[in-house]
């Protein structure tokens, strides 16, 4: 496993972050993983060399924070050792029935957001869940547009000044709403983002337009999400071995892709450019005698910017597969037929709190 410094600070990360919202509960998504084989597979990861670990608040509704926390602690993690992110802006779920709630509508005034009032609160809530001191890297999980960024950024620094929060991080938005919160942020003296969390994968490329180039130039790293388009690109074997049969209908897909809120996203609305990167994914993977995952996250770490995609996990052996795709290395030309087929889409990962 090799480290890399997140952004321009002196943060040593894993070159793969192990993300968390697969472990928790299912009865939040039928596909989370219960306490006991989220713990192994939070384990296998450590020993493969992975120090970076990321969840959210909203996942299982606290409980992947409480899972996370809980492998620190009964495997003696060093806490020096370990680097763990978690975010905050979407609502939670307080009822106990680990209800998935999306917007306001469903929520409750002031329990989700961006505001101080809200950060303040769950910040405190997050690391009693995590039974930790500090948080590594708090992340926005999304941009509020109900709440000036002055205010967000405000509160943001302070919990870096109070040691509560190491460092901040951002997650998908648009490029100029990132740039607005570091210009203030700079401009008044306040902690900066040091890394982006966007959905970019080899299927949906959209952040090469603005916000990557923007986090390139300005020293900012990418920490994707969705780096296999959540499973599409790890089975493109199944897309070129159905030929006509989309992989959205086919019966063999897994849970997830039938349950997962983000695949939706994607299902139905594969191009034919989308449908010839699988199959060329499938045939480069062949070729090389690997798994079409470990091309598509060998791709995704070659992308300017990119040091430590979000790798998710409902099998250990997927986390050691996807481990080894970090000694493949691909050629120009490889890389230049992975891309050949892409086209433009609509923006995609965004969700409004309203």
């Amino acid at each position: 496993m090799k480290y890399v410094n997140l952004g321009e600070s002196g943060l040593k990360v894993s070159q793969l972050c192990l993300g968390c919202m697969s472990f928790g509960s299912s009865k939040w998504i039928p596909w989370v993983l219960e306490e006991e084989e989220s713990l192994r597979i939070l384990k296998k990861a450590w020993d493969l060399g992975i120090n970076f670990f990321d969840t959210a608040n909203i996942y299982s509704n606290g409980e992947s924070e409480r899972i996370l926390g809980k492998f620190i602690k009964e495997f003696n993690i060093s806490r020096e050792e370990i680097v763990v992110a978690t975010k905050v802006c979407g609502p939670l779920d307080h009822s106990g029935e680990q209800k998935l709630i999306m917007n306001s509508n469903q929520g409750k005034p002031n329990t989700m957001g961006l505001s101080r009032k809200h950060i303040m609160h769950a910040v405190e809530d997050s690391l009693q869940r995590l039974g930790l001191d500090y948080i590594d890297l708090y992340i926005i999980h999304r941009w509020d547009e109900q709440t000036p960024i002055e205010e967000t950024m405000e509160a943001l620094h302070d919990l870096v000044k109070s040691g509560k929060v190491r460092y901040i991080g951002a997650s998908t938005m648009f490029a100029w709403q990132f740039a607005k919160a570091q210009h203030y942020a700079e401009k008044k003296g306040l902690t900066k983002f040091i890394s982006m969390q966007n959905l970019y994968n080899l299927i949906y490329r959209e952040e090469e337009r603005e916000m990557n180039p923007l986090c390139v130039d300005q020293g900012v790293s990418l920490t994707p999400w969705g780096p296999l388009s959540n499973g599409m690109l790890a089975r493109a074997h199944e897309f070129v071995n159905a030929e006509e049969k989309a992989i959205e209908t086919n019966e063999n897909n897994s849970k997830r892709q039938n349950t997962d809120i983000v695949q939706t996203i994607f299902k139905g609305n594969l191009t034919e450019g989308d449908k010839e990167t699988l199959r060329k994914v499938s045939e480069i993977a062949k070729k090389r005698n690997v798994s079409p995952a470990q091309i598509a996250l060998a791709w995704l770490l070659s992308k300017p910017g990119v040091v430590s995609p979000v790798i998710g996990a409902t099998k250990a052996i997927n986390v050691e597969l996807n481990v080894q795709a970090l000694e493949i290395k691909l050629t120009e030309e490889e890389k230049k037929i992975l891309e050949g087929a892409y086209s433009a889409k609509e923006i995609q990962g965004m969700f409004k709190l309203n």
